[in-house]
């Protein structure tokens, strides 16, 4: 993990000195700039650390200025008093007892595995062991990862975990890669489920694409589906708000996004014609209310 110092109180801390780069402040022509990695500390020293909302303003000139960075369409409200850091198997009891399930990422490292012996197959198993020590079922339990090569070791070696991990697609860091042209996918949809990759997660662009000015399944969405591959997408609400057309996570459907409204329009979208499995959001009343609506389970 290599964000503390946007998710935490660490560059106020005595743990500022760990820090891979110190805080440097904004200048006229330079941003702002930290980084502090889990991999510099302790576990003691991680959990006396006081969580925040992961934020930066990087025109601050001051480590006060650079850490009060929360988008104005956000809030602090139920971060005022920071938050209690946890372990992945401390955040496995929570979530238990809440009685939900799981959608843990196996991160990418900003380390290079192995790193002190710990290659990024032990990395992957033991993120999977800590749910086997919870005695919590693995269909319960959905592994995600932007590493092929992770969830590919799950369904080789922990195949019940492996049947529901979830591949998260990074293609839009491939300038030959188009949504709309299945020639461009590396690897193909039919490849990846002949690996017997079952789920795939896209940013929500890759989905959707417009058709006389409606929001219609992209040819993404339609060879996933044609591979049999079950879709989840990322993320609502992280645009903010849409009435300039939503950002990077609307790029296919700017032109027709106009205000807040239409990411319910979007959603009806995804859940009736894409027919997605499911859609991380940042604020999860938008997307149960719609099930609610819907009676989607």
């Amino acid at each position: 993990q290599n964000d503390l110092h946007t998710t935490t109180n660490i560059l106020t801390s005595d743990l500022a000195s760990t820090c891979k780069t110190p805080f440097s402040a904004a200048s006229a022509d330079k941003e702002a700039v930290a980084e502090c990695r889990t991999s510099d500390i302790t576990l003691a020293e991680f959990k006396s650390l006081s969580g925040k909302m992961d934020a930066a303003n990087k025109a601050g000139t001051t480590v006060a200025e650079y850490m009060n960075g929360t988008a104005g369409w956000r809030t602090d409200l139920y971060a005022a008093n920071g938050g209690d850091l946890m372990t992945h198997a401390e955040s496995i009891q929570l979530i238990k007892s809440l009685g939900a399930k799981f959608t843990p990422e196996l991160k990418s490292t900003a380390v290079k595995m192995p790193y002190n012996g710990f290659s990024q197959a032990d990395y992957a198993q033991k993120m999977i062991n800590e749910y086997k020590a919870a005695n919590i079922p693995a269909k319960d339990v959905f592994a995600q990862s932007f590493n092929l090569d992770d969830i590919l070791y799950w369904i080789e070696n922990e195949p019940e975990f492996g049947k529901q991990a979830v591949y998260l697609d990074n293609s839009y860091n491939r300038k030959d890669f188009d949504y709309n042209n299945p020639e461009t996918f590396k690897p193909s949809m039919q490849e990846l489920a002949d690996k017997g990759v079952n789920y795939i997660a896209p940013p929500l662009f890759f989905l959707v694409t417009l058709e006389d000015g409606k929001m219609v399944p992209s040819a993404y969405a339609k060879s996933a589906k044609a591979a049999g591959l079950k879709l989840i997408t990322w993320t609502l609400e992280r645009s903010g708000p849409l009435k300039t057309g939503g950002g990077w996570y609307y790029q296919s459907m700017t032109e027709v996004i106009k205000g807040d409204g239409q990411m319910y329009e979007l959603l009806d979208v995804l859940a009736k014609d894409v027919g997605v499995e499911g859609v991380f959001a940042d604020w999860p009343a938008t997307v149960s209310y719609y099930a609610n609506c819907m009676g989607l389970k």
